[in-house]
């Protein structure tokens, strides 16, 4: 049986530390601020690349990985003789999985399999870890390409931001609505959706936000056989505090809390928080 190598970038903010507990390898965006790179290996990097975000006038400059890093993979895989899956970050947000790609067609090694995950943050680390699962009880690589595809459209990670700042600076919305959405305490809330963050809607004040992320969830029926994620980004606080009421309020098991990192969390701001699920057939 074949050694299958999984491969994911950082937008699945897996930390250096998770990906050497799953045996994944991890390929880094970049993230800078002018000429300071921020790296996103640990859970302390994403707090330090918020706190440097409040100090910045202008949205950090994201880069996707290089063709190169990829094709490090590539050719260290084909010296073992394993299969490769790479797991990328949604086309519609970055050209990370053309570079993954790219280097495929340089490597001329056949035995790559790359899937546009359509997704970031915590259904991408969904995806991952389902694919490590699925190494783990003997299945080959086209098996589980098959269930990941099959699944990754029904995967919905939606968020409630803390200010429209972000999508002010992103081009989202016009100049100056912020500063009035932000005195009135408008809160966006935004979902990946079809591979783009799109935005769902506006609601004032953050519990009214929350409550628009529950009807999200509780718009179609959930699959059971995949887990429920929340996450935040800077404070854990809040997060944990939206964690806990969501699995009291849902009666959920084997939930877990995540930190999103910089390379989403560029354009969400601090105190964000999100929930992740997988909708039934």
């Amino acid at each position: 049986m074949s050694k299958i190598r999984i491969v994911t970038d950082t937008a699945s903010d897996i930390t250096a530390w998770q990906a050497r507990e799953m045996d994944v390898r991890l390929v880094p965006l970049s993230i800078s601020f002018g000429d300071r790179k921020m790296p996103m290996d640990t859970e302390e990097d994403f707090q330090a690349f918020f706190e440097q975000l409040y100090e910045e006038k202008e949205l950090p400059t994201t880069g996707q990985p290089s063709p190169e890093a990829y094709l490090k993979e590539y050719r260290e895989a084909r010296e073992k003789d394993e299969d490769v899956l790479v797991l990328a970050l949604s086309g519609g947000l970055s050209g990370t999985v053309h570079s993954a790609q790219m280097a495929r067609e340089i490597s001329g090694y056949e035995r790559i399999t790359i899937l546009d995950t359509r997704q970031a943050i915590l259904t991408q680390r969904m995806l991952v870890e389902r694919a490590v699962l699925r190494r783990s009880q003997g299945w080959t690589v086209e098996k589980i390409a098959e269930e990941l595809l099959e699944a990754r459209d029904r995967l919905v990670v939606c968020g409630a931001l803390d200010t429209l700042t972000f999508l002010r600076k992103g081009g989202r919305i016009p100049p100056g609505f912020d500063v009035i959405g932000n005195v009135l305490a408008l809160k966006p809330i935004i979902e990946l959706k079809d591979g783009v963050l799109v935005k769902l809607g506006v609601a004032r004040g953050q519990r009214k936000s929350q409550e628009y992320l529950y009807r999200e969830f509780e718009e179609f029926p959930v699959d059971p056989d995949w887990p429920v994620y929340m996450g935040y980004t800077y404070d854990r606080a809040q997060g944990e505090s939206f964690f806990e009421e969501t699995k009291e309020r849902y009666g959920l098991s084997g939930s877990r809390l995540y930190p999103v990192g910089g390379v989403i969390g560029a354009h969400v701001g601090k105190n964000c928080i999100a929930l992740a699920f997988v909708r039934s057939r």
